[in-house]
């Protein structure tokens, strides 16, 4: 079979092509849902339900994970500081860490293997048995039913999730600290709060809202455009979770670049 080259760009256009067609229904998801939040009815037990399923829901997962990070990182960062002599300044590095990072993308990360693969299971399965198509009957918009509740609910969580990573994992630290490699206990308190600014935690709490809209938007389109029954609906979960996952480390990056 002859090498055909034209064939390479063919393809690398296809690709681009679906890319920029995926990106622009996930932004005009993200759109409508927002102006769709203004207009009436006004379904709160909608977003008290998706509050609870994101938030509470998850807050498990994340004290969990945020209390073995501080842990962990404190342990790591002991070693390369007891070389200089610098075993102080393991409390602000791991709570600026925290803060800064590992907070938000890491609960980003959490809250996108259970959410957002649920949201895209649930809007999927809802699609293919035809119950999108019956809302649209009784005249009730979509997006609006489905998915602006869990959008605004992902967007105000995900913060309120990263402040219990943020403090259960300077906890760990400080165990870790203070009782296992034997620190001062006041003094990692006050050179933690010396060293970390509000700004740190503002910024931090900022991408987690962004991070929050990711994993909402992602779940509920691949969910709402799932097709080919069950095994589309399960390919539309599996997408939501791996485009998600690398749009927060994605982001993050941007924000990193702009905000500090």
């Amino acid at each position: 079979m002859a090498f055909e080259p034209l064939k390479i760009f063919e393809y690398i256009g296809e690709r681009f092509t679906a890319f920029l067609e995926e990106l622009g229904g996930i932004c005009t998801t993200f759109v409508q849902s927002v102006v769709l939040l203004f207009m009436p009815p006004l379904r709160l037990d909608l977003f008290l339900k998706q509050m609870e399923f994101i938030g509470v829901e998850s807050s498990f997962i994340v004290l969990l994970t945020g209390a073995f990070t501080g842990m962990v990182f404190a342990l790591q960062t002991s070693y390369a500081f007891r070389l200089f002599g610098a075993q102080n300044l393991i409390g602000p590095s791991v709570a600026l860490s925290l803060a800064r990072e590992l907070g938000p993308v890491l609960s980003g990360l959490m809250v996108t293997g259970r959410v957002g693969s649920a949201m895209a299971a649930e809007l999927g399965t809802m699609k293919v048995t035809e119950q999108i198509d019956a809302l649209s009957t009784m005249g009730i918009n979509p997006v609006q039913y489905l998915v602006t509740p869990r959008v605004v609910s992902s967007i105000l969580m995900l913060p309120m999730l990263t402040v219990l990573f943020d403090f259960i994992g300077i906890v760990g630290s400080y165990f870790m600290a203070v009782y296992l490699l034997g620190l001062n206990g006041e003094r990692f308190v006050n050179d933690t709060i010396y060293m970390v600014d509000l700004k740190d935690v503002y910024i931090g709490l900022l991408k987690a809202a962004v991070f929050g809209a990711l994993i909402a938007v992602v779940g509920c389109y691949k969910g709402y455009y799932a097709e080919k029954g069950a095994e589309g609906v399960g390919k539309a979960a599996t997408q939501a979770v791996v485009i998600t996952s690398v749009s927060i480390l994605i982001a993050d990056y941007f924000l990193t670049a702009m905000l500090f």
